[in-house]
């Protein structure tokens, strides 16, 4: 017998049906584990970017080369103790009186008793250095550290200028990314209308192909702009010594320049005082003579002092069994009067001044060179930001105005995007270069006179 069930009756097990699924899936969901959403790596964050004053710090403290220089300096200063040390005492034991051979004697027999007489003389010497020798070593240790230190900072100045040459490197590579991104969304405008135009039947399809694919030129600058800004930013992180991720590093500063430029004589009274290599030239003329006068003093004669003591009679008193003596031995320098050093370290005086010299006038050829490349870059910069920037602007947008209303050809329209373009760019580079000849002029000066 077959069941018919009615349709009342098939609604109410649908509605039973669909109640008992809707349990089991709450009941599914309740069971289920809870994802842990703090296990979940969350994408790393950039750091903070790095100013001037934080790069040099951070320079300063982990560079390796300015480490081990440092660490040389460290090294100059322990010869110091080296230099200042005192002679060491000599002593001694020696033993006298022992019987070699048998003594045969008339009517006494022969006796040979070897150790019986021997006397063991403890002794002690000492050799006195004269003329100051001491005293002249510690000298010359202290003015050879004084030269390192120097040499130090000269390293130290080198090595800023090639970290300000990459920083403002990354500077500019910054600049011009965002240039280049700057044209590409202005041009993406003109895309957008261009298509509404031919639309609406202004533009040929052949002008507006033309405009598209000059699209292919903006993001060529901006792909180029991007490999040379992580190509920067990937040697800064060498100077430092740090491996940061490219992409958490970056850098912020000011790029401009400024027309405020002291007289030239300034700068080469600043580089005077302050230039370290300079300096280490003048303490090498003072280490040479300290060294001729050590010379002349190794000439002299240094006296040896000498006792010791024995336990046996003295041979003019036949009372004394202890016994103490004493004797000074001096060098006769008849021969050797340290002539070859003495005239050595004469000489190196006269070649240490003629460094100097040299050095000297590598100085004011430094600082000359690097201030005219300053005063050319902002001789060429004080019209790009008075006139050219803006005029590059106004033509840009007023030949995109023009073509808009069909008032300019497509070639004026592409030759103004190009104008305009190269104007900033070649803006951004000249503000570059100012900033790297600043460094350099900071190199020539040894110290940082522009910011």
């Amino acid at each position: 017998m077959t069941a018919v069930l009615t349709t009342a009756q098939r609604l109410r097990m649908k509605h039973n049906f669909s109640i008992l699924s809707a349990s089991l899936t709450a009941a599914l969901f309740i069971l289920a584990p809870v994802p842990d959403f703090s296990q979940v790596a969350s994408p790393a964050q950039p750091s903070p970017a790095l100013t001037w004053d934080q790069v040099k710090a951070r320079f300063e403290a982990a560079n390796p080369a300015l480490q081990a220089a440092a660490l040389g300096v460290e090294e100059m200063k322990a010869t110091e103790i080296t230099a200042f040390l005192r002679p060491n005492p000599t002593v001694g034991l020696s033993s006298d009186g022992l019987q070699i051979a048998p003594h045969s004697a008339p009517g006494q027999g022969t006796h040979w008793q070897p150790l019986t007489g021997t006397q063991l003389v403890p002794s002690i010497a000492y050799l006195h250095e004269r003329e100051r020798k001491r005293e002249l070593r510690l000298q010359s240790a202290k003015e050879g550290t004084q030269i390192a230190g120097s040499q130090h900072e000269d390293l130290e100045r080198n090595l800023l200028f090639d970290l300000r040459a990459q920083f403002v490197q990354t500077l500019e590579a910054k600049a011009v990314l965002e240039l280049a991104r700057a044209d590409l969304a202005y041009y993406d405008n003109i895309i957008k209308i261009s298509r509404d135009r031919f639309r609406a039947g202004d533009i040929a399809q052949i002008d507006l192909d033309r405009i598209e694919l000059f699209r292919v030129q903006y993001e060529a600058e901006i792909q180029t702009a991007i490999v040379n800004l992580r190509t920067a930013k990937i040697q800064l992180l060498q100077l430092l010594n740090e491996r940061t991720p490219v992409e958490q590093f970056d850098v912020t500063g000011v790029f401009d320049f400024t027309d405020d430029l002291k007289p030239l004589e300034e700068f080469r009274q600043m580089a005077l005082d302050a230039r370290p290599d300079l300096r280490a030239a003048l303490e090498s003329i003072v280490q040479a003579q300290t060294n001729h006068k050590l010379a002349v003093a190794n000439g002299s004669a240094d006296p040896t002092f000498s006792t010791w003591y024995s336990y046996n009679p003295a041979f003019n008193n036949p009372y004394g069994k202890d016994t103490l003596g004493a004797s000074v031995s001096v060098p006769l320098r008849i021969f050797d009067r340290n002539q070859g050093e003495k005239k050595r370290t004469q000489l190196d005086i006269g070649r240490n001044e003629q460094l100097t010299e040299a050095t000297r006038a590598q100085v004011f050829s430094d600082v000359d060179s690097a201030y005219t490349l300053v005063a050319s870059n902002i001789a060429l910069l004080k019209p790009y930001k008075a006139q050219y920037k803006a005029q590059a602007l106004r033509v840009r947008d007023t030949v995109t105005y023009s073509y808009q209303r069909g008032s300019a050809s497509l070639m004026d329209f592409l030759n103004a995007q190009s104008d305009y373009r190269a104007v900033q760019l070649a803006y951004a580079q000249l503000v570059g270069s100012y900033l790297t000849a600043a460094g350099q002029l900071n190199l020539a000066v040894g110290r940082e006179v522009i910011q």
